[in-house]
């Protein structure tokens, strides 16, 4: 095993339990560690723990808790590359990616949070009604939360929950993907090197049952989840049932629009971008990619040149920028659907395929490996573009632009693009700006881009809309999610 058994994290100490599973390198598909899997007792006991840390931590003043949480986003910095090697053999995207975006981006939201609470975030509103009458509202933290993450963005999720979580004086249960669980230690004991008392958060391991148990649990006061749009709708209905608070983020089949003007090289870096960065494993993927009839030859042609710039193999060869899948099941699952695309739906390959990947050095065939695939000609009923792959699998969707009236032919593409009971993310690519917002701002999605894709600072809230998500992460109103409001008369 290249790692040591991971224990669970409970109260500032690590915690064993006798079953079992095992971490896989998607890589090579060798076993990495040995993780704890928690039960009902070990889950009871990372809520209680949390409990009694509760009323001290959520009485500390803002700017102490800033503190303690600047020192962490230090220490995230100083072993950037150490944790972003754990998430390579953990995820098995490329060191080249994990190294300058999965810990980079989710140690600059907790350096947000922590700055965000130091500067009078949490204060409330004061309205003066009357000469002897006042209205004002203060901001109290929920309790103890559940945080239950994916396998995508493993380090980069955990933080991007805990840091509003812990920022608004609340405590954590945090439990990762069984996929991915090789962080959540790592993240847990460098909270406590960096001064967060014990219980405030706390790590737990298993599949969906442990999840399960936490999402149920009467000590819990809110569940933020990320994942798959099915299983989200699970979590949100039995948080509900407990009238818990909920942030969901799920994920989407979004719209990347081409429109007539649009810069060909732009365009084409943009669909690339939006569909093979992170193998594709990206839930704002915009795998719907709309192409006016008129540029189609030319775009495929740019496109398949820039597929040469996809490169596959060793995963900790800074050149490598394309990695494996995940794992094995959804491996599987993403190549029956390119299956389905050609066999079923009768799309026109382009570019990729189900055949096991040509021989690379570096890369290892017992690995996890599709080939980046292009379909193009695809028209709105087909399977792979309806539902999310969450994959390397581009679908290119021709329209035609010969109306009479440019607005009509617009009213037909933003009407296809909003065809979908998904609502995560979409974009366009145009060099009319003014054009550009008056499109997105008929796009039925919670996060928009013009000109770009996939930029997601921690200053800008992030949020899916109808089956993608409910709530949002990060930016100002990320730490709302985390916070009840409290109303006084006097």
């Amino acid at each position: 095993m290249k790692y040591e058994r991971q224990q669970l994290f409970i109260a500032g100490k690590r915690h064993s339990t006798s079953e079992t599973f095992l971490s896989v390198d998607p890589s090579c598909n060798k076993p990495l560690a040995e993780i704890c899997k928690a039960d009902k007792p070990t889950v009871h006991a990372a809520v209680e723990a949390g409990k009694r840390a509760f009323p001290s931590w959520s009485a500390t003043p803002p700017i102490s808790r800033s503190r303690i949480l600047l020192r962490a986003v230090a220490l995230l910095r100083h072993r950037n590359d150490d944790l972003a090697r754990i998430e390579t053999h953990d995820t098995g995207k490329p060191f080249s990616e994990t190294s300058t975006v999965d810990i980079a981006t989710g140690a600059d939201a907790l350096e947000y949070y922590a700055n965000l609470i130091a500067s009078g975030g949490l204060n409330g509103e004061t309205t003066h009604l009357r000469p002897d009458a006042w209205v004002y509202t203060t901001k109290a933290p929920l309790g103890v939360c559940a945080g239950i993450g994916a396998w995508n963005y493993p380090i980069q999720i955990a933080l991007w929950k805990s840091a509003p979580c812990l920022a608004a004086g609340n405590c954590m249960v945090y439990k990762p993907s069984e996929f991915t669980p090789l962080h959540a230690l790592q993240l847990a004991e460098l909270y406590a090197e960096a001064g967060l008392p014990a219980g405030v958060f706390n790590v737990v391991q298993g599949a969906g049952d442990v999840g399960a148990l936490l999402t149920s649990h009467p000590g819990i006061a809110k569940v933020s989840f990320t994942g798959q749009v099915l299983t989200g709708s699970k979590v949100a209905s039995a948080a509900a049932a407990g009238m818990k608070y909920v942030t969901m983020e799920l994920g989407g089949k979004s719209p990347c629009l081409i429109l007539p003007d649009a810069d060909l090289e732009s365009a084409v870096d943009g669909a690339m971008m939006a569909n093979f960065f992170s193998t594709g494993q990206v839930c704002t993927n915009g795998t719907r990619v709309f192409v006016p009839e008129s540029m189609l030859p030319a775009f495929e042609k740019r496109l398949l040149a820039k597929t040469s710039d996809i490169r596959a193999g060793d995963v900790m060869d800074p050149a490598t920028n394309f990695g494996p899948l995940v794992s094995r099941v959804h491996r599987d699952k993403v190549l029956a659907y390119i299956r389905h695309g050609i066999d079923r739906d009768k799309a026109k390959l382009l570019s990729g395929g189900p055949d096991p990947p040509t021989p690379t050095p570096g890369v290892n065939q017992a690995g996890f490996w599709v080939r980046p695939t292009i379909f193009t000609n695809c028209t709105d009923d087909m399977l792979i573009v309806r539902e999310e792959i969450f994959g390397p699998v581009m679908c290119i969707l021709p329209y035609s632009t010969t109306t009479r009236t440019t607005s009509s032919y617009l009213d037909t593409l933003i009407a296809r693009a909003n065809n979908t009971t998904m609502g995560l993310a979409a974009g366009v690519f145009t060099k009319d700006l003014d054009l550009a917002h008056k499109v997105v701002a008929r796009l039925e999605a919670g996060i928009t881009w013009v000109n770009t894709w996939g930029e997601s600072p921690a200053e800008m809230a992030v949020g899916g809309w109808k089956m993608s998500g409910l709530g949002v992460e990060n930016g100002r109103r990320g730490l709302e999610g985390w916070v009840r409001n409290r109303r006084s008369e006097g």
